[in-house]
């Protein structure tokens, strides 16, 4: 294997890697030693960025924010897809056509020997019937180049399309592993992405973030008394109304069961409560239909936690306590928004 740095660099960085390693307390696990290391080597300019913004601000680099570090900037973007079979294909397409294009380099080559070898003898003197039969020779090869040059035309234009199919393919892949299956909106995994994408991009432009937790009241009463059918019909209402209610940049999850969030970049904390209390609005506005016999199953409620980012905080942090603003929600009677700014009172009145 080639590596782009000789031994003296890769020495001086391991050893800077090292050294703030210990200083910042970062365990030496080997991830968290690739990214300094790279921090060093200047290999990922966006992963030195968003750390110098940590340094600068002397802010604490824990664990969690290593690891998140790791998987945005060191591994790979696609390592839940599942993708040995396109990668084989792909593999096929570039010999081909590698075989394609040394079969015409080395047509070429004949045909630059043919002509060096006509200039040559047409130096010389040549009678009509040796001139004839060198004419037709070079012709002869001509012919053959051009047909050699179609030839290759059309056999990279195949494989041009056959890479074009497989680069669709791949995302069409990725694509159905981001999303949930169900509703069509992102899945955990997307979220865990997003999330950490934009808590990047908050922290390098000083723009807000907030995160919206909702869960769906009383779930499991609809699940017992009408079904799974219903239940799943519930899900894909609350979808519904969560794609209707977000914008160009926010993102809309099915968090898990009947939970669900939405990331909402560049939005203070009081415009993600009125982004909540509008998700909230909508969808107890809606009315549960059984499509089977047009029965009418009465309306639903959510419960909604609204947290905003603060820069520099491990992501479990942020997500845990927006969590406990939905769990004040529920606690607090259901079908209300509580975001984290009335946490502290809320669970101390709970609390006695």
């Amino acid at each position: 294997m080639d590596y782009p740095h000789s031994l003296e660099q890769a020495g001086e960085y391991s050893g800077s890697a090292m050294m703030i390693m210990e200083e910042r307390e970062v365990p030496a696990n080997p991830n968290n030693f690739t990214v300094w290391y790279n921090y060093f080597s200047g290999a990922f300019p966006d992963l030195k960025q968003a750390l110098d913004i940590l340094l600068d601000g002397d802010l604490v680099f824990t664990e969690a924010q290593n690891a998140a570090f790791y998987r945005k900037f060191c591994s790979s973007p696609y390592e839940a897809i599942p993708a040995p079979l396109i990668a084989e294909k792909m593999e096929v397409e570039l010999t081909a056509i590698l075989a394609t294009l040394d079969r015409a380099g080395k047509s070429a080559s004949d045909y630059g020997t043919t002509l060096e070898t006509a200039s040559g003898q047409l130096a010389g003197e040549q009678s009509a019937k040796d001139l004839k039969q060198l004419i037709n020779r070079v012709l002869t090869q001509t012919r053959a180049m051009a047909e050699q040059s179609r030839d290759v035309e059309h056999q990279l234009k195949e494989s041009y399309a056959q890479i074009g199919q497989l680069r669709e393919q791949l995302e069409v892949a990725r694509s159905e592993a981001m999303t949930d299956a169900l509703t069509g909106l992102a899945n955990r995994k997307l979220f865990d992405a997003t999330l950490r994408q934009t808590a990047m991009e908050a922290m390098e432009t000083g723009q807000r973030l907030c995160l919206l937790m909702l869960d769906i009241d009383h779930f499991k009463k609809f699940n017992d008394s009408f079904g799974h059918h219903i239940g799943d019909q519930v899900l894909k209402l609350l979808a519904s109304v969560l794609c209707e209610s977000v914008k160009g940049q926010d993102t809309a999850v099915r968090y898990g069961g009947e939970e669900f969030a939405v990331v909402l970049p560049n939005t203070a904390l009081e415009g993600a409560f009125t982004v909540a209390e509008n998700i909230r609005r909508r969808i107890i506005g809606k009315e549960l239909i059984d499509r089977k016999n047009g029965e009418r199953l009465g309306r639903i409620t959510i419960s909604v936690g609204v947290g905003q980012f603060a820069p520099g905080e491990p992501l479990r942090e942020f997500i845990e306590r927006t969590d406990r603003a939905l769990f004040a929600a529920k606690k607090g009677g259901r079908n209300r928004v509580v975001s984290e700014k009335e946490l502290s009172k809320r669970e101390l009145t709970l609390g006695t």
